[in-house]
């Protein structure tokens, strides 16, 4: 799964190489947690959602041949000032 969530999502972006992934899973339920790049988010997301929600269709039909059951989350990570900046 999630080498199929990151084709679709690396040939998306405009930072291929930004993208993170990770699987959380249980028996019968797998959460896949989807990091990009800040100016990459809109691209995933598409208007009104409609890219994110076709990705997640596929990603429920590719699921469903295996028994499982999958939830896809856009995860945006702030980012952290270090201490340096602060001064």
């Amino acid at each position: 799964m999630k080498e199929f969530v990151e084709y679709i999502v690396k040939n998306l972006v405009d930072h291929p190489d930004k993208v993170h992934i990770k699987e959380i899973g249980g028996t019968h339920t797998l959460i896949i947690e989807l990091g990009v790049e800040k100016s990459d988010i809109g691209k995933i997301i598409g208007k009104k959602g409609k890219t994110i929600n076709a990705i997640r269709t596929l990603l429920m039909s590719v699921a469903s041949r295996n028994g499982i059951r999958v939830n896809l989350e856009i995860i945006e990570d702030e980012p952290r000032e270090s201490f340096e900046d602060q001064e």
